[in-house]
């Protein structure tokens, strides 16, 4: 259903108007370099055409003829490659003064030099096929160059040393002409035709049950962090255990037959997704997320743009913010649902595994059903603080389970886990709520985002009535009791002005987990702090404290706290320091006293 449901997404930016995908047999390639040629074919200058990109030079895309899959063996790209497959160059080993360094340097530079020829007659043999199916006075002229070239004659001509040190992909324009030589229509034309003349066996296409010519090597999927800069495969055998042929080679892809035009229509389809530029990709931890439609429109619906920045970082804040405002307003009116909201929509998660891509998480759904499990998923995460921290994102709030609040820290299994909260109906898992806790323990600090995952976990998980602010009606005793532990750290701090350590540095683990091991001891500790306050502070600290009092059983404190309670504890302690720190328009009786 993935490579169907990203075909059909091919077929359907064919006919958008702005950034339609290449056609079958071309792609978008980054060229650093043009080779600027005289009508006859002799050469004129090196033309630079890249950017540098956080010191890294890209190369400008153009659309030419589709990269040929290629590992170890010789096999030349048409009118575009490599510098050392282009002019048959490659970068010296130069000085370096590590002796084992430059031993493997010179290693690779030896093993290479033999190839080079080699792979020279082979970009020559590729362009010659061509011009047997066009006459282009253009392709004539690379032609010439390529055939008669001499590299002596460019050692002094400016770029030369840059292109042999970096090896960058090169192309062809004829001075004068703005279009590239792999971009004229007749060139093309013959591209294709010497495409079709290359196809393989006719099989069943499992992605669109048609006939069709069978691709034996899927293209390469590309962006994907951490995965090799070459690309991975999706789909893919290097084994015979794996084929059920038992054959490799040209039989290894019976396994799973997809057609050419299928497979080249779900890989481009996912490389424009995953492209750097992308508005429909973002990034959960260490799995990269695309997200699109299908839909009857060939142009984007606003979910698709809108998504990514709903749940991913953003450079914007307050575009976010926005974004999540009419994210509700469009389905609490019902928008969504008269509009394209019965369009299916799709989330493919993907990680990297050696030279394959595996999937994370596939989710399908509808536009309408997506939207409302955001808003679900905004509502319960929902508690005081966000008008400072805004609504949280999924990486900061894995972020909040993970070790010294570090990206390398998280664990891949919440990755997934709340992915699949946010966007669909499944429960968070109980790893989220124990790993929240643990931290939160750890590091004695229940932050905004901690706050709001145990909520929500709570609130999907145990269906609890928890509000978004402080409410003293909620009569579970492990929320009591956090705001009582909470209180009574507050009663110190306004006993002890400029106290570098609270009862929270020493008691939170203890309190939150086995409550009648500590609360005794901070009871007796309260009566110390309250005869050192003045005015009316005592009077409201030990109303406050009655109140909370009252709403505990009446029974000693509790031996242990269970998960559930220990959450509860989590949200009764944060929910009670937020209501003593707001300004003073917001405060009841209590902020004004202190």
């Amino acid at each position: 259903m993935i490579l169907q449901a990203l075909n059909d997404y091919y077929v359907r930016k064919q006919r958008a108007s702005n950034g339609a995908l290449p056609p079958q047999g071309f792609e978008l390639v980054p060229i650093s370099y043009l080779i600027v040629l005289e009508e006859d074919g002799s050469f004129k200058y090196f033309e630079p055409r890249y950017k540098d990109f956080k010191k890294k030079r890209e190369g400008e895309r153009f659309l030419l003829p589709q990269a040929v899959k290629r590992a170890s063996g010789i096999a030349p790209n048409l009118l575009w490659d490599k510098a050392e497959y282009v002019l048959g160059v490659q970068a010296p080993v130069g000085e370096i003064e590590d002796e084992v360094k430059r031993e493997k340097a010179q290693g690779i530079f030896d093993k290479k030099a033999p190839r080079l020829p080699r792979q020279r007659r082979a970009f020559l043999e590729a362009i010659e096929s061509l011009t047997k199916l066009t006459e282009d006075p253009a392709l004539t002229a690379v032609h010439t160059f390529v055939s008669n070239l001499k590299l002596d004659s460019l050692n002094d001509v400016e770029h030369f040393d840059e292109i042999c040190n970096e090896n960058p992909n090169l192309s062809f324009r004829i001075h004068g002409d703005e279009l590239l030589v792999g971009q004229r229509a007749d060139v093309q034309s013959a591209v294709v035709s010497l495409q079709a003349t290359n196809s393989t066996d006719i099989a069943l296409c499992l992605v669109s049950g048609n006939n069709t010519s069978m691709q034996r090597l899927h293209p390469p999927i590309k962006g994907v962090f951490g995965a090799q800069a070459s690309g991975g495969n999706i789909v893919s055998f290097n084994a015979d255990a794996f084929c059920s042929y038992g054959k490799l080679g040209k039989q290894s892809a019976a396994n799973a037959t997809v057609g050419e035009t299928a497979a080249f229509g779900y890989a481009t389809a996912l490389n424009s997704l995953l492209a750097r530029d992308s508005k429909q990709r973002f990034q959960v931890g260490h799995t990269s997320t695309v997200c699109w439609a299908q839909s009857s429109v060939a142009d984007a619906i606003p979910l698709e743009f809108a998504l990514p920045g709903l749940i991913a970082e953003s450079d914007d804040p307050d575009r976010r913010t926005e974004q999540v405002t009419n994210l509700f307003k469009s389905v609490r009116n019902g928008a969504y649902l008269n509009d394209d909201g019965t369009d299916l929509f799709y989330v493919l998660g993907l990680a990297p595994n050696n030279a394959r891509l595996s999937v994370h998480f596939w989710l399908h759904g509808t536009v309408a059903s997506f939207s409302e499990a955001i808003v679900r998923y905004f509502t319960e995460l929902e508690i005081d603080g966000r008008d400072k921290f805004g609504h949280p994102t999924i990486f900061r709030l894995l972020c909040a389970t993970a070790a010294l609040g570090k990206a390398d820290n998280i664990n891949p299994s919440l990755e997934r886990a709340l992915i699949n909260a946010a966007l669909g109906p499944a429960p968070y898992p109980q790893a989220m709520l124990s790993e929240t806790l643990r931290r939160a323990r750890t590091e004695r600090d229940v932050n905004y985002y901690r706050a709001a995952l145990i909520k929500a976990w709570l609130v999907r998980n145990k269906h609890k009535e928890l509000s978004v602010s402080l409410n003293p009606e909620y009569e579970a005793t492990g929320y009591q009791l956090g705001r009582l532990f909470a209180t009574l750290e507050r009663l110190q701090e306004a006993a002890n002005p400029g106290l570098n350590a609270t009862i929270r540095d020493r008691y939170f683990s203890a309190a939150s987990s086995a409550p009648v091991t500590v609360f005794s001891t901070l009871m007796r500790l309260s009566n110390h702090h309250l005869k050192k306050l003045d005015g009316g502070m005592p009077v409201y600290f030990e109303k406050q404290l009655g109140e909370i009092i009252t709403r505990l059983p009446a029974a000693p404190f509790p031996a242990r706290l269970d998960l559930e309670a220990q959450g509860e504890f989590a949200i009764g302690y944060y929910q009670q320091r937020q209501e003593f720190f707001k300004p003073k328009e917001e405060q009841s009786e209590v902020e004004s006293v202190t």
